[in-house]
């Protein structure tokens, strides 16, 4: 039984998300497009604050309309990503690695 917004699957798997997306927004090209930067960093942290924020909620209807919420920055930030790719700010690879 999951007693902790920690203990989901989702969230811990969104934590790793934000640390690569900060190390990467952190050095090279990207960390200097102050805008996307920003906006990549904002949409990768939201889904794990939504995450735990449904949880903190107690209900299950509030939780997945949370969990829809925290979809709907995974996408945004998987845009971000493709706006960064393709103006030469983020390595293929690390495309790759981030998309997945």
């Amino acid at each position: 039984m999951i007693s902790r917004f920690e203990d989901i699957e989702a969230w811990q798997t969104a934590r790793l998300l934000v640390g690569d997306v900060y190390r990467l927004t952190g050095q090279g090209k990207l960390k200097t497009d102050f805008g996307l930067r920003d906006q990549l960093q904002r949409a990768a942290v939201s889904i794990m604050a939504n995450i735990a924020e449904g949880f903190g909620r107690r209900g299950r209807q509030e939780f997945i309309q949370f969990l829809k919420i925290a979809r709907g920055s995974c996408s945004e930030v998987e845009s971000h990503l493709y706006v960064a790719l393709d103006a030469h700010l983020l390595s293929e690879p690390d495309f790759q690695a981030l998309k997945a």
